[in-house]
C-alpha cells in the first residue's frame, strides 16, 4: 500500500478514532489532542506498519497505548511537591453534548464502567471490531475481551435501570446505530 493510500485510509478513520478517544477520556477537547498525538505517532512510525494488516486496528492500538501513557503521566503529575494530591485535577465539568452516542444517559453510564470494560464494549459493540481484533488492541486474551464485554453490558443495564435489553434498544431507536450496537 502506498503512503498516499495509507494517508487516505488514515484520514477516513479519524471520526472512528475520535469517537473511541471520547469514550476513553470523556472530553472532546482531550480526545482531539489524543487523536492528533495518535496520528503523529502513526505517521512517524509508518515504517513499522505491516502492509496487508489491519490499519484500523493498528491505529486503535496506538490510540489506546497513548491514552494509557498519558493517564499514567497525569496521575504522576497530580501529586504536588509536598506529596498531597492536587485537588484541582479532580474537579471537572460534564462534557459538552458532542457525544457520538447521542444519549447523555448512555454516555454517563459508559463513563462509570472500568476502563477495561469501557474499552472492550466500545471496540466490539460500537466500533465493530471482532473479539480477536479487540483482544489484540487491548493486549489480552480473546476470552478476557468476551468477559469484559459481557460484564460491561450487564453493568450498563444495571446503571441505566433496565431489566430487558430489548427495551433499552427500543428506547434508543433515535440514536446512532453505534449506541444500540453496544447492547446487541
Amino acid at each position: 500500500m502506498s503512503s498516499r493510500a495509507v494517508q487516505k485510509e488514515l484520514v477516513s478513520l479519524l471520526p472512528n478514532l475520535r469517537a473511541f478517544a471520547i469514550s476513553l477520556c470523556g472530553d472532546p477537547d482531550r480526545a482531539d489532542d489524543l487523536v492528533q498525538e495518535t496520528v503523529l505517532k502513526a505517521w512517524k512510525h509508518l515504517d513499522s506498519y505491516k502492509e496487508g494488516t489491519n490499519l484500523r486496528a493498528w491505529l486503535f492500538t496506538i490510540l489506546r497505548n497513548t491514552f494509557l501513557s498519558n493517564l499514567r503521566s497525569r496521575r504522576q503529575t497530580e501529586v504536588s511537591l509536598d506529596g498531597e494530591v492536587d485537588h484541582m485535577a479532580h474537579l471537572g465539568v460534564p462534557p459538552a453534548q458532542h457525544s457520538w452516542l447521542g444519549s447523555k444517559d448512555l454516555l454517563k453510564a459508559l463513563e462509570r464502567l472500568s476502563y477495561d470494560q469501557r474499552a472492550a464494549i466500545i471496540l466490539v459493540g460500537a466500533e465493530g471490531f471482532t473479539y480477536e481484533e479487540a483482544a489484540t488492541i487491548c493486549d489480552c486474551a480473546v476470552g478476557t475481551i468476551k468477559s469484559r464485554v459481557n460484564r460491561a453490558r450487564i453493568r450498563l443495564l444495571e446503571i441505566l435501570g433496565v431489566a430487558d435489553p430489548v427495551e433499552l434498544v427500543s428506547d434508543y431507536r433515535d440514536t446512532p446505530a453505534k449506541a444500540t450496537a453496544i447492547f446487541s
